[in-house]
């Protein structure tokens, strides 16, 4: 699976202190060999160089979607 800037992913990367942390894509680049490697941004910091292989897109409960704030305020909005 290939992923594109702007996707929110997990990071598995044993050596690093992100390991398990959800985080976005910020950049891609093509190595030589035809292999994707990418720059993910975390809330305190960021990770280059990860290969594809290390990465797994992020469940929608890591990611913090607007949608469960959407349902938080229709939830406020019904007890109202």
């Amino acid at each position: 699976m290939s992923f594109e800037k702007g996707d929110t992913v997990v990071l598995h990367e044993k050596h690093s202190e992100y390991d398990g942390e959800a985080g976005e894509i910020t950049q891609t680049a093509e190595t030589m060999f035809g292999d994707v490697n990418y720059t993910i941004s975390f809330e305190d910091g960021q990770e280059a160089g990860v290969p594809e292989d290390s990465l797994e897109a992020a469940p929608d409960a890591e990611v913090g979607s607007d949608d469960e704030d959407e349902e938080a305020d229709a939830d406020a909005e019904d007890d109202e």
